[in-house]
């Protein structure tokens, strides 16, 4: 079975595919699922795709801790490593955003270009309050109703297609309660956290290889991913927002996206 102990956990994957690897990496309530809409793409197009599942997330183990995007960063670290990959292309959603920029700056032997998918950083500083509200309402008796609650405002624009909501919502309502607001609070509190703007951008410039953000939801995602762009050092980086679509930009509209990637991936070969 594609399990790994990686650290103190038992980590699904799947690894399918041959050529240059692809790490895909979900965000928070998800597992690699997600990655259904790229992978056959991918692979056709010659890539070997690794998909994990995070600590606490999917078909991997619960830990006590460790859910942050560092940690996050170390598990994908060690899991490359005894998959004896060399150097990847991590691709990242949302959390899953967070942790592959994490991978590339704690471990850049590991990356050799990165994607953040709508990536959970860069929050203003009226951000904190909220995100500790809502970890909190998480916690509570009614914990997964407020995280579906939250979804449901946060995440989706009149065109997502319905089928897509509802299949996020019933992992939501499955999710582990514990893993369900650490992850949540590890965006802004866990150890070396960069979720907020200023250290955000600090951390951002600390990557060295290419970089291509894909920006989409309810803020205006063109100057999102331009404040992005600006950060990364590396003169292959590109921003992309995309209007009229929600979080789960890749599924929305996974032709594409699918084309955007693998046309720059052509040109950093």
């Amino acid at each position: 079975m594609p399990y790994a102990r990686v650290n103190e956990i038992s980590m699904f994957y799947t690894d399918e595919g041959e050529g240059p690897p692809i790490l895909l990496v979900h965000g928070w309530s998800c597992d690699g699922a997600d990655w259904a809409w790229q992978t056959p793409a991918l692979k056709a197009a010659g890539y070997r795709c690794i998909v994990p599942d995070l600590r606490g997330h999917g078909r991997s183990s619960v830990a006590e801790d460790g859910y942050g995007a560092r940690q996050y960063a170390a598990d994908l670290a060690e899991l490359l490593r005894k998959l004896e990959t060399g150097p990847v292309v991590a691709v990242g959603h949302s959390m899953g955003g967070a942790a592959v920029v994490a991978l590339a700056v704690e471990h850049p032997d590991t990356v050799r270009a990165v994607v953040p998918i709508d990536a959970a950083y860069g929050f203003e500083d009226q951000t904190p309050g909220l995100l500790t509200e809502l970890a909190g309402g998480f916690k509570g008796p009614t914990g997964h109703e407020a995280a579906l609650a939250f979804a449901a405002s946060a995440f989706y624009v009149d065109s997502t297609p319905p089928h897509l909501s509802a299949m996020h919502a019933r992992r939501i309502a499955a999710f582990d309660q514990e893993v369900m607001w650490k992850a949540f609070d590890g965006l802004l509190n866990g150890e070396g956290a960069f979720g907020l703007l200023p250290a955000s951008e600090v951390y951002l410039q600390r990557i060295a290889v290419p970089a291509y953000t894909f920006r989409a939801g309810k803020q205006d995602p063109t100057a999102v991913a331009q404040w992005e762009l600006a950060q990364f050092q590396h003169p292959a980086s590109k921003a992309v927002g995309w209007t009229n679509t929600g979080h789960w930009l890749h599924q929305e509209r996974p032709e594409e996206f699918n084309q955007t990637l693998l046309g720059w991936l052509r040109e950093i070969e």
